[in-house]
């Protein structure tokens, strides 16, 4: 079963920019849907950018034109850009893979915390 790593979140002030990174361990990947979710304690998990094979994408309304996501096949890896950040954007960002064919996959990595404070 494939498996996914994050990296990038960490601590930034309102109006900073972060990139997020996930890394697949197989070339899954590469037939895959890649998403960003992100999720904050008492609430429900909510999607904020996918981008499909042909490298269409899809934002949360309230992320788009402040993030960007993009996908390098020859790396397994997936980016979240995120620019101009605010306070409500906090909360543990969890990226997704889901492979239609069969085998049908539906894989989330373990999170990255993003913090926005002064």
């Amino acid at each position: 079963q494939v498996q996914l790593v994050e990296s990038g979140g960490g601590l930034v002030q309102p109006g900073g920019s972060l990139r997020l990174s996930c890394e697949a361990s197989d070339r899954t990947f590469r037939a895959s849907t890649m998403g960003w979710y992100r999720q904050v304690p008492g609430k429900e998990r909510e999607f904020v950018a996918n981008i499909i094979i042909n490298g269409n994408a899809n934002y949360k309304d309230s992320v788009k034109g402040r993030f960007t996501i993009s996908r390098d096949d020859a790396k397994n890896t997936v980016y979240l850009q995120m620019n101009d950040l605010k306070v409500d954007d906090t909360a543990v960002y969890i990226c997704n893979l889901y492979h239609a064919s069969p085998p049908r996959q539906d894989i989330w990595g373990q999170g990255t915390q993003v913090t926005v404070s002064s």
